[in-house]
């Protein structure tokens, strides 16, 4: 197992046992949640245009409530964010085809508040550290990887998150996510010999389903966490 899988593996057992694990204390109050979706994402700054890239997202997380409406919530996630774009030209050799696959595990902590137990609406930050970098340049694999010093290894991003109830415990959920600090510096040049330079920053859609474990329905939410 290289050292990357042993990072993902541990901080994944780690939420598991957080959301999952009976607890005497507070096993009626923490609530565990489990998400699975896509993700329509783009880099701005890579003079590519549109949520063209789909990637998962998976992840696993804990609910604690604050108080009558409002909940902080903690999640461990893989995360795949990019950019995309189909050849623009006929060409044997540049044809203006891009790709580049970005796969990040990620902490994200957001607080959360509730209205009529039916619509979720959630602010907060993420951390994520990059895990795995794959580009495609004119449709020829590039030497960027993870590891080369191509990409910033840790995206700081903010997040706005909102979640609607479908049925009982399952909810449906729309997250924005943008990086707070450049991912990546490039220079660009055209055939005028003109030069600039972008930083580029991550941009993604996320849709998701949420199931959440151990939450009350129909029932009035506890106050506060009690000894």
């Amino acid at each position: 197992m290289t050292h990357t899988s042993k990072i993902v593996t541990l901080l994944l057992v780690a939420t598991l046992i957080t959301a999952f694990l009976p607890v005497t204390v507070h096993a009626q109050m923490i609530k565990g949640q489990v998400m699975g979706g896509f993700n329509l994402a783009q880099v701005d700054g890579d003079e590519v245009y549109g949520y063209k890239r789909i990637g998962g997202n998976l992840g696993v997380g804990a609910i604690i409530p604050l108080g009558k409406n409002w909940d902080i919530s903690l999640e461990t996630s893989f995360n795949q964010k990019g950019a995309f774009q189909k050849p623009q030209y006929e060409s044997d050799s540049l044809n203006g085809a891009y790709e580049i696959r970005l796969n990040y595990v990620e902490v994200p902590v957001l607080i959360h508040y509730t209205d009529k137990e039916f619509i979720t609406g959630g602010l907060g930050f993420s951390w994520g550290r990059l895990v795995g970098a794959r580009e495609y340049e004119h449709e020829r694999l590039t030497a960027t990887t993870a590891n080369n010093g191509v990409y910033n290894l840790n995206d700081f991003c903010i997040v706005l998150d909102l979640r609607i109830r479908l049925v009982d415990r399952l909810k449906f959920n729309f997250r924005y996510q943008y990086s707070m600090v450049k991912i990546r510096e490039r220079e660009y040049s055209n055939l005028a010999n003109e030069s600039w330079n972008r930083n580029q920053f991550n941009n993604l859609l996320t849709f998701r389903l949420v199931y959440v474990f151990n939450e009350p329905l129909g029932s009035q939410r506890p106050a506060k966490l009690t000894e």
